[in-house]
């Protein structure tokens, strides 16, 4: 007590108020803690990817230039490592394979890697998880990939059977390895990771070169880089030193499949970081503002007695500024505790996605201090703007109660409401109709709540929506098989004659460079036959993309990133085969539903590339009782890199949209209900604390308890209901701000508006009032008559 004693009056009167009101400011501080928890979450992961990729691709030294290519001696690499900033070149020898395991109706995809045969990698060296490096003098050894073995329950020791060049062989698994450049491996022909179809084999150089027939050779070049070394200069070398050797174009790292994907998923969270918890800061604040204001406005006889005692402006200033840090900062603080918990959480989530073998989840410190900052001056805006209109009175006229507003001119309007309404009704509308503003503030304010989840839940809609039009109009095949190197069609007719396969439809994917001036892009392009049935190319209204019989049609997300637009011509650098480098016009820009496509009618593809009648891969449709028996004759075809089911592929994909930026939209659809319900609660919290001498002035007057809680409540229910429409009109523009966040080049979430969404969230914010009036009306039953009608001072 005798701290207590030292206090300030003002210091006393403090806590006594936030005693008084701790229902509201708990309710505040959590949903200053939800808005802040977003953003410590989102910058933490942001952070905490960059910096542990940049680590583990240090530590196992991934290379900064990949050149693949068909054939090179291995005496090639001296000359390579003259090539002005070149620091190291190493060749190693890679191959297409796919292994039988038993139990599997289908072989999988695999990838084969070279080692040293003595010591680790001076390039893309792996991270041994379990067992041993393989011993050169047994070819049979190999290493596996870890999450591929942990899905089929692999170990060391256990045989391996695999086909590579064409002959099926056995090896001893010796080792279980993670690497840096199959962070994100997807299988060929596929653009999602699917751990249990797709593994990676490290076998000893000279083991591997045998298996190749590739003694004394490699078909693909790393190349590390110095500091201050100029990318484009060595890739332009590397491609004319590889040329005769069949060099398919070097590139940089920013190209690298796996990277490329993982700085999507890093960038999204960027772009979501910078624009979804301003949003959901920006209603925290918006909400705290009003409460601030009101309270000072319901403490205005408060503020003109403490005036009157000699209390100076600024010193009645501090007080309440007082009051909005302790609020505020309790918020934020207890924000950045959570956004710590829950990006720790998180960041388990995308390490076991992306198979890093450590991620640390670090928070830049200004990150807590910004969101600090922001609580504080958003709590102190809407304060101080009220304060500044009661200062202008003097304590004789501020201790007294506002004027009343004239409402002479309202009589026609009042005889209307007596004939319609009773006692307490009339009560309500007068309340609605003298005080417009705060039932402006109100509705604003709960509709601001409904508005974040109606733009989370369609955001959750659209993810879902995706995946449904990809694996139902999109993709119509049962099944879909790529080949190692593009075949003549032939092979459509060999598929074709399969007894219960239905229907095949041949497609051909070329490895491509877009360039447009300074804007370029390492993709490729997909041939599609010009009436597609089982494979078709959609854009975002769920119409056929027409396949032009001369020109490209890129996605906008591409056309965005080369700024290209119809009518345009692009310069494309082919990366297979012959090689050639085109000029192809732009014939169309569609708004697609996933990555960044680029779509050619197959036959015109052919003619372009000179190369007639070839394909890359084909969709079929298959009669599933006869299902067993097709997939052994496909087994059995050669030439085949992969075969994917569409089941398993849509499998794949909604692990994808559930995992990293998936997880994150769960997160932020909870957050953003409790935010609503924070919201709806804190103003009917607000009513009741300005209306709380009203009530009991009521209650002396001979209202009953139902009648005078319906005078506070039928306010809070009109309030709620004029706020659902607002709160959808503000959700349909919210929706393009976050689908754009969570899109990157591999899928695009599309801005989609689903009716349920809308009735979902109004039904939450009504469920919200209800309970928050039921919590609300225990207070006007307990109501203390004398107290509530003695003038406090």
């Amino acid at each position: 007590m005798a701290g207590l004693a030292d206090l300030s009056p003002l210091d006393r009167k403090l806590l006594r108020d936030l005693w008084r009101m701790k229902g509201q400011a708990v309710a505040i501080a959590l949903v200053i803690a939800l808005g802040v928890l977003m953003l410590v979450m989102m910058n933490g992961l942001v952070r905490s990817l960059e910096d542990t990729r940049t680590a583990y691709y240090e530590r196992h030294r991934l290379a900064q230039v990949f050149a693949p290519l068909q054939r090179a001696p291995q005496s090639l690499l001296s000359r390579v490592a003259e090539i002005e900033g070149v620091s190291v070149a190493v060749g190693r020898v890679t191959g297409s394979a796919l292994i039988n395991l038993p139990g599997q109706r289908l072989p999988l995809s695999a990838q084969a890697v070279s080692l040293p045969d003595q010591g680790d990698a001076r390039l893309n060296d792996i991270y041994l998880t379990a067992g041993r490096r393989p011993d050169p003098s047994h070819k049979d050894e190999i290493i596996l990939l870890q999450d591929f073995a942990k899905a089929h329950s692999l170990s060391p020791g256990d045989p391996l059977s695999a086909t590579m060049h064409g002959a099926r062989r056995t090896f001893r698994i010796v080792g279980l390895a993670q690497a840096p450049e199959f962070l994100y491996s997807a299988a060929p022909g596929e653009f999602v990771p699917d751990d249990a179809r797709f593994a990676v084999i490290w076998m000893s150089q000279s083991a591997l070169a045998a298996v190749y027939d590739m003694q004394g050779a490699f078909n693909q070049l790393l190349l590390g880089t110095t500091k201050n070394s100029s990318l484009p200069a060595i890739l332009d070398r590397v491609d004319v030193l590889l040329q005769p050797y069949g060099g398919r174009g070097a590139y940089g790292l920013a190209d690298h499949v796996s990277n490329r994907f993982i700085e999507e998923e890093i960038s999204g969270l960027r772009v979501s970081s910078r624009t979804v918890p301003p949003i959901f800061l920006a209603v925290a604040a918006f909400l705290l503002n009003i409460v601030i204001s009101r309270m000072i406005r319901a403490e205005r006889s408060q503020i003109g007695l403490l005036k009157a005692f000699g209390y100076r402006d600024i010193e009645i200033s501090l007080h309440y500024l007082k009051f909005v840090i302790v609020i505020a900062v309790s918020g934020a603080l207890l924000g950045c505790f959570l956004g710590v918990m829950s990006g720790r959480s998180l960041a388990q989530v995308y390490q076991h996605y992306y198979k890093f073998p450590f991620l640390l989840f670090q928070v830049d410190p200004m990150t807590f201090v910004i969101g600090i900052l922001v609580s504080i001056l958003a709590a102190a805006a809407g304060g101080m703007l009220v304060l500044r209109s009661v200062f202008r009175l003097s304590p004789a006229v501020a201790m007294q109660p506002p004027t009343p507003a004239d409402y002479s001119r309202s009589l026609a309007l009042a005889a209307f409401m007596k004939r319609w309404l009773d006692q307490p009704g009339r009560m309500v509308a007068r309340r609605l109709l003298r005080q417009p503003g705060r039932a402006a503030g109100g509705v604003i304010g709960i509709a601001a709540g409904m508005s974040l989840a109606v733009a989370m839940l369609n955001v959750m809609s659209a993810f879902d929506q995706t995946l449904a039009l990809s694996f139902n109009l999109i993709d119509r095949s049962d099944l879909s098989v790529s080949f190692i190197e593009p075949l003549s069609d032939n092979v459509v007719f060999e598929l074709q004659s399969i007894d219960g396969v239905i229907e095949v439809e041949a497609q051909r994917t070329v490895a491509v460079k877009f360039s447009n001036g300074q804007h370029s892009y390492r993709g490729a392009i997909t041939g599609l036959p010009v009436n597609a049935r089982l494979n078709r190319a959609l854009d975002n209204r769920q119409q056929a993309i027409p396949m032009r019989t001369r020109g490209v049609v890129l996605g906008s997300a591409l056309a965005d990133i080369l700024r290209v637009k119809t009518g345009d011509v692009l310069d494309i650098d082919v990366r297979e085969g012959r090689q050639p480098q085109l000029q192809i016009p732009v014939t169309g820009v569609a708004d697609t539903l996933i990555g960044s496509p680029a779509y050619m009618a197959l036959d015109s593809l052919n003619r372009v590339l000179a190369e007639p009648r070839r394909v890359s891969g084909a969709y079929l449709r298959i009669d599933s009782a006869r299902q067993d028996a097709i997939y052994r004759r496909i087994k059995a075809l050669p030439g085949i890199a992969g075969v994917s089911l569409k089941q398993d592929a849509r499998e794949a994909f909604q692990r994808l949209i559930d995992s990293s930026a998936g997880a994150v939209r769960y997160l932020m659809a909870a957050i953003a209900a409790v935010i609503t319900f924070g919201i709806v609660y804190n103003s009917a919290r607000i009513a009741f604390a300005e209306r709380a001498r009203d009530l009991a002035s009521l209650r002396v007057i001979g209202f009953t308890r139902r009648e005078a809680a319906f005078v506070l409540l039928a306010e809070l229910g009109i309030i709620t209901l004029l706020a659902l429409p607002l709160g959808g009109l503000l959700g349909y523009f919210l929706v393009f701000a976050i689908s754009e966040g969570f899109s990157t080049d591999l899928y695009r979430v599309s801005a989609v508006f689903v009716p349920q969404s809308y009735g979902i969230a109004a039904l939450a914010v009504i469920i919200a009032a209800l309970l928050s009036g039921w919590l609300v009306k225990r207070d006007i039953d307990r109501i203390d008559l004398v107290s509530a009608l003695k003038v406090r001072e």
